[in-house]
């Protein structure tokens, strides 16, 4: 007999975007963004709420700036540690995991807009540093989520 583990009580917020979506549905409203993008703000949302119920502080959500292209899905503080955190979202499980659409390519982006970031809150220059990611899938169920702290390293690895 194996144990299971309770899932943890939804957020008042959260019940409440759930519910309102669920509202918006049945009134026939449908979401302005391609499915795609819908998908992705979806998984962001789960991750973010995921994220709270596993002691992190989220201090911003798809932070960007003019000078660079892309964006930060979600900065947030967990145990002293400033974390850089990127989700993934995938409509249903494939062979290849979400995680593994960030390449190298995505990292140096990521590097970048940290450092950016970092030079805007100086405050946390000197503060321990890591990049997780966070891989959602949505199912007809709950949201599977899979949560890897230091995902990659803070530097480019040596070419």
């Amino acid at each position: 007999m194996s144990a299971s583990i309770p899932h943890p009580k939804p957020y008042i917020a959260e019940r409440i975007i759930h519910l309102l979506q669920k509202f918006a549905a049945w009134r026939g409203l449908k979401s302005l963004l391609p499915a795609h993008l819908e998908v992705g703000r979806a998984g962001e949302e789960a991750a973010f709420f995921h994220l709270r119920r596993s002691g992190y502080v989220i201090v911003a959500r798809n932070w960007r700036t003019q000078r660079l292209r892309g964006d930060l899905d979600l900065i947030g503080w967990h145990e002293g540690t400033l974390c850089f955190i990127e989700v993934k979202t995938r409509s249903q499980r494939d062979i290849v995991p979400a995680e593994f659409a960030i390449d190298e390519a995505k990292r140096r982006m990521l590097r970048r807009m940290a450092r950016a970031w970092l030079r805007q809150c100086k405050w946390a220059e000197k503060a321990p540093k890591r990049f997780d990611s966070v891989a959602v899938y949505l199912t007809d169920t709950q949201p599977e989520i899979e949560l890897r702290r230091n995902a990659f390293a803070w530097d480019n690895p040596p070419h």
